[in-house]
């Protein structure tokens, strides 16, 4: 088969696309025949060396799939041969196929595509954890989502809109805000023209944000958490701003009596598989009803996967960016 292999920590323009043998499904795995690799935030840092995880050389990035089983171990139950299934599956889907244990895969529900399915089990699954277990966003309540063109930002807002909540997107461009309008936000901050301290504050009579949510940290984290609520839950989902890792005094959250809630979806998705299954059926039902709609913004196909990966580590994708494996 064919797949992108990182054979030594760098840049993307390192990657290198070679036939390699097959993987072979264990007892508990599912051999995928891969479709479509949605292109995440982890995959610019896993080839470099920066993720929590270092896979053994050489690997392949991707942290997410679609495509059809093509086998199965002998312990596995839930999928067959020729099923349709979208994975997660921390590196290897920029491959032509990928063995994932079983209890990472999930049956696509009719009427998603390989595209949109590689764009949903990262984004959704990391927006939905966050705002259900780690917020418990309720009705009425307001979000502030930083970064909210991105895959992730995106995702919150629509979840969130689902939830009841009322939405102020925060963007750097105008280009960007008219597509976080489109996916359902209420408000809409540029923060490259005025001070997102004010904006919120205008925008609120004052009172601040009941829930924000930060995959981006960098230089605005602070700012951000100085307009919180009373009560407020501040969401650490990611870092991609890169640089050093923000800071936050310990005297704000106790004068706003507010929390900071770290976000990382994929050890919940393995602690607690039932209530992870819980939200993805959830998200399911919302997708149905046309709630949720992932936005694609560019397919590359495999053999130029470096590029898939640059464009989302240079912030110039807005959505989901995906390798396309199989037309």
């Amino acid at each position: 088969m064919k797949a992108v292999l990182c054979k030594a920590f760098g840049p993307a323009e390192t990657l290198v696309l070679e036939d390699v043998a097959s993987p072979e499904p264990k007892k508990n795995e599912i051999l995928i025949d891969v479709h479509a690799a949605g292109v995440n935030f982890p995959d610019t840092l896993i080839i470099e060396g920066k993720y929590q995880f270092k896979p053994p050389f050489p690997f392949s990035p991707g942290g997410e799939a679609a495509g059809v089983v093509a086998a199965v171990g002998e312990k596995v139950t839930h999928v067959r041969p020729g099923d349709r299934v979208m994975a997660l599956t921390g590196w290897g889907s920029f491959a032509e196929q990928v063995a994932v244990p079983s209890y990472n895969v999930m049956p696509i529900p009719k009427g998603i595509d390989f595209n949109s399915a590689a764009a949903f089990s990262m984004t959704y699954g990391t927006s939905m954890h966050a705002l259900k277990q780690r917020a418990n966003l309720q009705p009425g309540e307001t979000l502030l989502v930083l970064g909210a063109s991105g895959g992730v930002g995106l995702a919150a807002v629509e979840i969130a809109k689902a939830m009841g909540a009322k939405v102020i997107a925060a963007a750097s461009t105008a280009e960007k805000l008219a597509v976080a309008k489109a996916a359902g936000a209420d408000e809409l901050i540029n923060y490259s023209e005025s001070s997102l301290k004010e904006e919120i504050k205008r925008l609120t009579g004052g009172q601040g944000v009941d829930v924000i949510y930060d995959p981006v940290g960098g230089d605005l984290f602070e700012e951000a958490f100085r307009s919180i609520a009373w009560n407020g839950r501040m969401l650490v989902v990611g870092f991609a701003a890169g640089g050093s890792i923000p800071a936050l005094p310990a005297n704000l959250p106790l004068l706003k009596g507010a929390s900071l809630v770290g976000v990382f979806w994929g050890a919940f998705a393995q602690r607690q598989p039932q209530d992870n299954l819980a939200n993805f059926q959830q998200l399911f039902a919302w997708y149905a009803e046309g709630k949720l709609k992932p936005l694609v913004s560019q397919v590359f196909p495999l053999e130029n996967a470096a590029e898939a990966i640059n464009a989302l580590g240079q912030r110039k994708a807005v959505g989901k960016v995906i390798v396309q494996v199989r037309s």
